[in-house]
């Protein structure tokens, strides 16, 4: 009986846990990235202390949000272009998915960025495929040979920064990406200056200080 009892709480703990990061998806994209706790709860049907049993920090709670929107939104774009015989073509769908993720994510992501939740952990499954694609189009020779890692992240910086202004949401972001697939061809291409060391630059989803 008293493991039937564990079962069933452990059940009844799962599914506030749904309903709540379900619940922040809808109130963070309504709301804003500052929207309260007590309107997700609200939204969840739970009281507010149910939702700090299971999140005790708005941290754990957008975390919870991140993993599930990159679950469903970004995790399998990775999957698709790491098995994209072309891979410049696999590295051009797994930009376009990022930038996706942050038009239709602006607020979560947002919120994340602000509370930290939003940390290189997070983010290393996405910018270790760029590396690794971005490598493999060096090697087929499709992507000019001259470019480091560290210059893919700083444009995947540039891509979705672009996209934390609302006016700049609404244009089509693909001509951005159109434009540096361009620019990252071999033919053509000018010699790059030599590399320096990079200075430590934000992660690719990561909002302005003080952006809401």
């Amino acid at each position: 009986m008293n493991a039937d009892n564990d079962r069933h709480l452990r059940a009844d703990a799962a599914r506030n846990a749904a309903r709540i990061v379900d619940a922040a998806r809808v109130v963070f994209a309504n709301l804003g990235p500052d929207a309260p706790l007590e309107a997700i709860a609200r939204q969840a049907g739970i009281g507010i202390r149910t939702l700090y049993r299971r999140f005790p920090t708005k941290e754990d709670l957008l975390r919870a949000v991140l993993d599930k929107s990159i679950a469903e939104n970004l995790t399998p774009a990775i999957e698709q272009s790491l098995v994209d015989s072309d891979p410049r073509n696999g590295l051009k769908t797994l930009v376009e998915a990022s930038m996706s993720l942050v038009v239709r994510e602006h607020n979560i992501l947002s919120a994340a960025s602000n509370a930290g939740a939003l940390t290189a952990e997070v983010t290393a499954p996405f910018m270790d495929s760029i590396t690794d694609l971005t490598l493999r189009a060096q090697q087929s020779g499709s992507i000019r040979a001259d470019l480091e890692p560290a210059d893919m992240h700083a444009i995947m910086g540039m891509l979705t920064g672009s996209l934390w202004d609302a006016s700049a949401r609404e244009t089509d972001w693909r001509r951005n990406v159109a434009l540096v697939f361009d620019g990252l061809s071999p033919e053509g291409a000018s010699p790059l200056p030599s590399a320096t060391l990079h200075s430590r630059c934000s992660g690719p989803f990561d909002a302005p200080p003080g952006n809401n």
